[in-house]
């Protein structure tokens, strides 16, 4: 009986993932070795062809371009979240929550909204160079939007609340004794962050990490509308393969080795979880 109950909890969401995530990628998955049709479609001609074609320069520099951009805003992402997830989680009780509620404030608005307000922020009549100049400190207009620094911009703007929760979460499940320890037996502050704070956190960096490479790299809107369609990503070239050239099976074989990419990632992720685990169970012993 307890099976049955628990199987008809399952039921739902296995029947909801199902449908809109393992039929769409199987799909996905078999067009990728058949033909584009002479006026779009599929032409029903098993090979290798499209895979052969991903692996061509000029779509390999693509995706390599596309890996920087995203390791790009993921560093500088968790580089600005872990101070601010450190500092909340440093903070009061009765204030964590409200510092939280600031960090997720942004999401009230829609992505596209805040992709679009960037544009009013770098534009060259924008609010930063009006301001900068104003100030003295420029005598022309900086070019900060539709290039690769105002793709980078909006990405880690986007997913920067992520990361701050990961890493958030990550030091609250810490145990405090284990850094006490660490400060009773004489460890200056800093000593005591990078040789336990640190390492044990690192799967909610990992986590927020992943989160931000992955999206990143898969994005299409924010390089569109910040890049101004200059900043070519794998994004847009899906996009384009589907929507423009209808060419599906191709762009069936680009999205599965961008599936590939992430499917690593997150068994790194999950191999780092595992040993800061094993780490956090050697220190409490």
């Amino acid at each position: 009986m307890k099976q049955i109950r628990s199987l008809l909890l399952i039921l739902p969401g296995l029947g909801w993932l199902t449908a809109f995530m393992i039929v769409p990628c199987l799909i996905i998955f078999f067009f990728s070795f058949f033909e584009r049709g002479t006026y779009g479609g599929i032409d029903y001609n098993f090979n290798f062809e499209n895979f052969t074609r991903a692996a061509e320069p000029v779509y390999l520099s693509i995706f390599l371009d596309s890996a920087r951009i995203a390791t790009l805003a993921t560093v500088i992402a968790v580089v600005v979240a872990y101070p601010a997830a450190y500092a909340i989680s440093l903070a009061p009780r009765n204030r964590q929550t409200r510092y939280l509620f600031l960090v997720m404030l942004p999401f009230w608005s829609n992505y596209l909204i805040r992709t679009y307000a960037w544009i009013v922020l770098l534009n060259r009549e924008g609010i930063i160079n009006k301001s900068l100049g104003a100030a003295g400190v420029i005598d022309e207009p900086l070019s900060i939007l539709y290039n690769e620094f105002a793709v980078v911009t909006g990405l880690v703007y986007n997913y920067l609340p992520f990361v701050i929760l990961a890493i958030y979460s990550s030091i609250q499940r810490l145990n405090p004794e284990i850094r006490e320890a660490s400060e009773d037996l004489g460890a200056p502050s800093w000593k005591t962050f990078t040789r336990v704070t640190l390492p044990l956190t690192l799967p909610g960096v990992a986590a927020g990490a992943v989160f931000v490479f992955v999206l990143s790299i898969g994005n299409f809107i924010t390089p569109d509308l910040l890049g101004g369609g200059r900043q070519q990503m794998v994004g847009n070239l899906i996009y384009d393969q589907f929507l423009s050239a209808r060419d599906w099976p191709f762009g069936a074989a680009l999205s599965l080795v961008l599936i590939f990419i992430m499917m690593l990632l997150l068994f790194a992720q999950a191999v780092a979880v595992n040993r800061a685990q094993q780490d956090e169970g050697h220190a409490r012993g």
